[in-house]
């Protein structure tokens, strides 16, 4: 057998349900599919039963750890050359793992990632995160898209393969809680492993359903990338600087905004009740309404060209604008995240590994 595909789930028996059924709509077969479910009060064990006859499928319970251990169980039950990693929010075009196959006959490698998109079906704010999460205006540059601004590729564990030998010999996934398949992808290269990304191999991501969770989602990879500099001195890349810069960057603008808010406010004071100031109070307000504009002037244009992109490639104004603010939390949020982690570890010297919203980390 080939091809071994590991899918971890808590609690998402619907999801588990449609990835299971684009997977035995494959126009390639040879693969077996291995379910665990970690810790789940809402297990998926009827929607596998229902593919028993389409798949060869292996079925596991245990108990809640994590997504990096479960996937380190399932493999530990996989018989697959290769295993690929799946989250269960992800659902496959049927042609796949005839490209991922295919990819591998033309120039073998160790391991390899591909990116991910949004479905016709996904709701607004679904396509709008996904937007926001693989867009060159965001950092979806470092993400599998066509344009990449690291000349390496890192895979992310939602779409993600590995020879069976050397995730054997690596030692799995870590215990890192977030950014571990950044973390092994980090240690693959560091093997002298060959990997590279598999453009045609895509999947179907609906990542998450709001911004509240999507906002959780991205402060936890800030907070991961320090910690990743943490045990990999090196890896840290100008690129993973862009959301903190932009994160600084906007905080200036708003408070830039806040002092011309002031000044026209105290400027129209002095205009209308300060007697003989009156001329000098209209010129502070003046000063102050330029100073408002200016400020919000950077925020308005990435605004715009967010919008216009989003709703070009979407077909949807609505989606256009829901893009804008889903790109604002995954910037502040990533950028937060990372300054967090930074000022924590880097500057007060805490030497444990961070992490936030843990409690929440399917949710």
């Amino acid at each position: 057998m080939k091809y071994s595909v590991i899918i971890p789930v808590y609690n998402r028996p619907d999801e588990v349900d449609e990835l299971l059924g684009s997977l035995a709509a494959q126009t390639l077969q040879d693969m077996e599919v291995v379910v665990v479910e970690d810790g789940s009060s809402l297990p998926c064990h009827d929607v596998v039963r229902r593919y028993a006859a389409k798949l060869r499928l292996r079925y596991f319970t245990k108990e809640n750890s994590g997504p990096g251990p479960t996937r380190n169980f399932a493999a530990e039950h996989s018989e697959g050359d290769f295993l690929i990693f799946l989250d269960s929010d992800c659902v496959l075009p049927p042609d796949f793992l005839e490209q991922v196959n295919r990819e591998l006959t033309r120039k073998e490698c160790d391991a390899w990632g591909g990116p991910d998109r949004a479905h016709e079906s996904f709701t607004p704010v679904q396509k709008a995160i996904s937007y926001s999460m693989t867009s060159f205006l965001t950092t979806g540059g470092i993400r599998g898209g066509k344009k990449q601004m690291d000349r390496k590729f890192y895979p992310r564990s939602f779409n993600m393969g590995i020879r069976q030998s050397l995730f054997r010999k690596l030692g799995g996934f870590s215990s890192m809680r977030f950014g571990e398949d950044i973390d092994l992808s980090i240690r693959i290269y560091q093997s002298g492993a060959s990997c590279r990304l598999f453009p045609e191999a895509w999947v179907w991501h609906k990542r998450r359903t709001d911004f509240r969770k999507f906002f959780r989602q991205v402060h936890n990879s800030g907070i991961a990338r320090i910690n990743l500099m943490k045990r990999h001195p090196g890896s840290l890349k100008l690129v993973h600087l862009l959301p903190a810069v932009f994160t600084l960057g906007t905080t200036l603008c708003l408070l830039l905004c806040l002092v011309g808010l002031v000044l026209v406010a105290l400027g129209l004071y002095v205009g209308f009740f300060g007697g003989n100031g009156c001329n000098m109070g209209l010129v502070v307000a003046y000063l102050g309404a330029a100073l408002m504009l200016l400020s919000l002037l950077p925020l308005l244009l990435f605004s715009v060209v967010v919008f216009i992109d989003s709703a070009i490639r979407n077909g949807s104004a609505r989606i256009g604008l829901l893009s804008v603010w889903a790109s604002f939390i995954q910037l502040v949020g990533y950028g937060t995240g990372f300054l967090r982690a930074w000022w924590l570890r880097c500057v007060m010297g805490r030497n444990e590994e961070l992490q936030a919203f843990k409690d929440n980390f399917y949710k």
